[in-house]
């Protein structure tokens, strides 16, 4: 049996790095929503071939980008996706969003659509250590935020605080219509978007320098000015802050999705919505969703002490 495209072992806890690398593209780009024939071609365009040395062909790459392994999950005895520890090509809500793309008459695509999550992608955080919360659904398979613990492999955050996902979802929706509902906010809506897509731009540059910079570490690397340590530490901050700030661009990009208009009944209208509209709305009207533990194990309550809402910072700021 073949190792997985990316991993040096078969127990996916090593990666091989030129393989990652490829791959995280890979997956941006069908994020993009581009073909798997449109992403084979440029694969192999760009030499990069399968760990058999063959060229790529549409269904061997999807069936990569399928596997759990390549965002640091397994599937448990009941097929639920939960973390297996190992490394991360690519972040868990990019592995969802990919699965969601599946073709509708896939029925796996069902269980996709019930792991879509309104707040990843740095729009939920951790109350104590501030690391992004994660999509991570529970034992009983309910949807489910947490912040992820740190490993070896894999430096995350504290661990200490998981929330249910319809509940914290309900949460902000109410708080996000119910500003959406003031005339005087309704007003803004055009120009507070066209300041997120300035955040995005600013973030595109950011990626963009941080690229030359790696260019720049990998040939002060080979003029042997920089030790292989130093070499290997600088490069995979630069690319976690690279993937992040894609993430983060992938998400804020969604504002573009928000109805500004021509919606009557917001209420009724977000229970029917497509997520990306949702998010977009979201992104809209917050910066931040910050989650604290529960006062008590097992506590349903979502309330101001739990979840603090961050509003963005208009011409006028939400009450």
């Amino acid at each position: 049996m073949p190792r997985l495209y990316g991993f040096e072992d078969m127990a996916y806890r090593r990666l091989r790095e030129p393989e990652a690398a490829a791959l995280r593209q890979a997956a941006s780009r069908r994020l993009e929503e581009q073909s798997y024939p449109a992403i084979t071609d440029w694969m192999n365009a760009e030499g990069h071939r399968t760990t058999r040395g063959g060229v790529w062909r549409p269904a061997a790459l999807a069936n990569v980008l399928d596997h759990p392994a390549i965002a640091g999950l397994t599937e448990d005895e009941n097929g639920e996706l939960v973390s297996s520890g190992g490394p991360q090509i690519i972040t868990p809500e990019e592995f969802l969003a990919i699965r969601a793309l599946r073709p509708s008459n896939d029925p796996a695509n069902d269980r996709a659509e019930q792991r879509e999550y309104l707040l990843t992608g740095g729009a939920s955080v951790c109350g104590l250590c501030t690391k992004w919360l994660d999509a991570s659904p529970s034992g009983s398979g309910s949807r489910g935020y947490r912040c992820t613990p740190s490993t070896r492999q894999h430096p995350g955050g504290c661990g200490k605080v998981r929330i249910n996902a319809d509940l914290l979802e309900t949460y902000v929706a109410e708080h996000v219509l119910a500003e959406l509902a003031k005339p005087e906010v309704h007003a803004l809506l055009e120009a507070a978007r066209d300041q997120v897509l300035v955040e995005v731009e600013q973030l595109r540059k950011d990626i963009q320098a941080a690229r030359a910079q790696q260019k720049e570490l990998g040939e002060d690397y080979a003029r042997r000015e920089i030790s292989k340590e130093s070499f290997k530490t600088a490069d995979r901050e630069l690319s976690k802050s690279i993937r992040d700030a894609e993430v983060r661009v992938r998400i804020l990009e969604q504002v573009k999705n928000a109805p500004l208009g021509g919606v009557p009944d917001l209420v009724r209208w977000w229970k029917h919505a497509p997520l990306r509209s949702k998010k977009g709305l979201v992104m809209l009207m917050l910066e931040q969703v910050v989650v604290y533990p529960a006062a008590s194990r097992g506590s349903r309550t979502v309330d101001s002490d739990r979840v603090a809402l961050h509003w963005r910072s208009w011409t006028q700021v939400p009450a």
